[in-house]
């Protein structure tokens, strides 16, 4: 094993000493570095790395890739256990980055190739610190996380904020809160600087409330290590593979990053993308939620021998100066983990999770060159159709209460326990479900939620790709949300009697930043407008009798904070009202949701379950 590391410290810009961990390969003088840098304690073993049943402890990890020749190292980020400073949450990371990888670079036991890894906030880290482009980065590999633009996803999302960002914080600030004392907070947002959960932990209070509190796209969210856009010029030099899954907080970041580079990159530079039908840093586990994708769900002997050696492989070609890269044009792909079988019926195993299993395709660019991009309209009989509507007009009209919101079943969420439920989860209301008011009802049968459903499928339907969805709305109120969730919904079964209604992805939109997001537009009572909602994507089979389904609403709650309908900013409102929200119909109001279908024929799947 690794001799117990040398702990060195790298003195920032700033005069602040970071400190790291060094593992160095014996009987080298000078070897390409391997950088992770954490917020999670370099010390404490990661419970992501997990490869082939076995736990691997930083020293493990590290010796690893000392025995291929590569030094590790491993960092805390800015204020966070062994290093200085205070801790503001991302926005230090792209200069602390920055001066680690050059400093690296110049020590003796570095023959001045540096490459990074980690995962979540360590691939924030990573991404932060290109965007000012070290001259020593020469390759990255970014799991889970890596900020195009938080504005979109991970921070807030189509205007609304993301809760998950006050639960990481309250878990983090290590306040060690009960689950109890948890859920008594949540149950009474909004929260008021000085009266909130973490105000014993002001500097996490700071953060969160300036998360919070900025909902206008202003320069604060165009800083470094939130917002990548306008960098990826420099990064053309610097191969990377992206890795992520359906069920990610990061899937859209992934793809926009993955899509962002491959357009700024010399064409020679590889960038890779591996998507999964995962949790956040869920890969090694074949069961998201309450849904089991089967043993084809693990990079194991699908995509390569684990994602240990698929790392080590990436390092071996693109961190060690001189090495042959025979292999570039098989990195520079797409893997893909298509979702549901061919059999299609809702059984049950010996967990009882859903079955829905699936398997592994390659592609060359997102969306696939395959994909037909097809409209399927909303209809006032809660139908979904690609036949384009008939009528002149008409309508469906709900009633939200912000008092009684939408509860979030499920979805691409973490940090979260004993809040949220992540994954794939039958969309029926539970008591394991915050906010569910009525258990066993199914979530469609909420006077709050409007369901649009096609007809029982005659054959399998590929869905894999962005989704978008086009809503013809109108409210008594001067702002509010809609949000749309993608389910596939199975047949009533021996196992799911009232069939399994799964969901796949999920996405919200503050009315007032319908049109942009520098600057609201309320709302005028009545007044028809034009919302367009852009989902993350899927890749999943709906097969033959199953139903595609769209649910329309206007919350999902705790994922997103609750919108009072007044205009105002959700933390700081006075009040709260209902809203009447209406979603219209017909030839002058085609509200629809346009599906990336692949045809069959063009799908080569590399392993399958059926």
């Amino acid at each position: 094993m690794t001799e117990r590391p040398l702990r060195e410290f790298v003195e920032t810009r700033d005069g602040i000493k970071l400190a790291m961990d060094v593992y160095l390969p014996q009987g080298k003088s000078a070897a390409p570095v391997i950088l992770e840098r954490t917020p999670y304690d370099m010390t404490k073993q990661s419970t992501a790395e997990i490869h082939k049943g076995k736990a691997y402890s930083r020293e493990e990890l590290a010796q690893f890739f000392n025995d291929r020749g590569f030094a590790v190292v491993y960092q805390d980020c800015r204020g966070r256990y062994a290093s200085e400073g205070k801790f503001v949450k991302y926005l230090s990371e792209a200069y602390d980055g920055y001066d680690t990888i050059e400093w690296i670079a110049k020590q003796p036991w570095c023959d001045g190739n540096v490459g990074t890894m980690g995962l979540s906030y360590g691939a924030h880290t990573q991404l932060a610190a290109a965007c000012v482009n070290p001259p020593s980065l020469r390759c990255m590999i970014l799991d889970s996380g890596g900020f195009a633009n938080s504005f979109i996803e991970g921070v807030r999302q189509g205007g609304a904020f993301e809760i998950k960002q006050a639960t990481w914080a309250i878990d983090q600030s290590r306040l060690n809160l009960s689950d109890e004392e948890k859920l008594k907070w949540y149950a009474n947002l909004p929260w008021k600087r000085g009266q909130s959960p973490v105000t014993r932990a002001p500097e996490y209070e700071d953060y969160l409330f300036n998360l919070w509190e900025n909902e206008l796209f202003s320069d604060y969210w165009k800083s470094l290590g939130v917002y990548a856009r306008g960098s990826y010029d420099v990064m053309k030099r610097v191969p990377t593979l992206l890795m992520s899954g359906w069920y990610d907080i990061y899937t859209r970041n992934t793809f926009d990053n993955y899509n962002e580079l491959k357009a700024n990159s010399d064409p020679t530079v590889p960038v890779g993308l591996i998507m999964g039908p995962w949790l956040h840093a869920g890969r090694d586990k074949i069961v998201a939620g309450d849904v089991n994708f089967g043993k084809n769900a693990l990079i194991e002997d699908s995509v390569g021998e684990s994602w240990l050696h698929v790392r080590a492989e990436w390092f071996e070609r693109y961190l060690k100066p001189n090495k042959a890269n025979a292999e570039s044009a098989k990195d520079d792909e797409i893997s893909l983990f298509v979702m549901g079988n061919e059999r299609g019926v809702a059984t049950a195993n010996s967990s009882h999770q859903l079955d829905h299993l699936g398997a592994w395709i390659k592609a060359s660019a997102w969306p696939l060159k395959e994909s037909v991009f097809t409209k399927y309209y909303l209809g006032p009989d809660g139908s979904l159709s690609p036949a384009q509507p008939s009528s002149e007009k008409s309508s469906l009209q709900y009633i939200y209460d912000p008092k009684t919101p939408t509860p979030t079943i499920g979805g691409p969420v973490t940090s979260g326990e004993p809040i949220f439920k992540n994954g794939a989860f039958n969309q029926v209301e539970g008591p394991e479900f915050f906010g569910s008011v009525e258990f066993g009802r199914p979530l469609k049968d909420r006077p709050d939620v409007l369901s649009f459903v096609t007809a029982p499928l005659k054959e399998g339907v590929y869905v894999i790709g962005p989704i978008s969805v086009e809503l013809f709305v109108s409210s008594d109120c001067k702002d509010t949300d809609f949000t749309v969730k993608l389910v596939d919904e199975y047949p009533p079964s021996d196992d799911y009697p009232n069939g399994y209604h799964m969901n796949l992805c999920d996405t919200i939109l503050r009315a007032k930043f319908r049109d942009s997001f520098e600057e609201p537009s309320y709302l005028e009572s009545g007044q028809i407008v034009k919302i367009t909602l852009e989902l993350p994507g899927t890749a999943n089979l709906f097969s033959r009798l199953h139903r595609i389904r769209l649910d329309v609403s206007s919350s999902n709650f705790p994922r997103f904070d609750v919108n009072p309908n007044t205009g105002e900013n959700p933390i700081t409102a006075q009040s709260m009202k209902k809203a009447v929200n209406t979603i219209h119909f017909g030839k002058h109001s085609p509200s629809h949701v346009t599906l990336p279908i692949v045809p069959a024929t063009d799908i080569q799947f590399i392993n399958r379950s059926k």
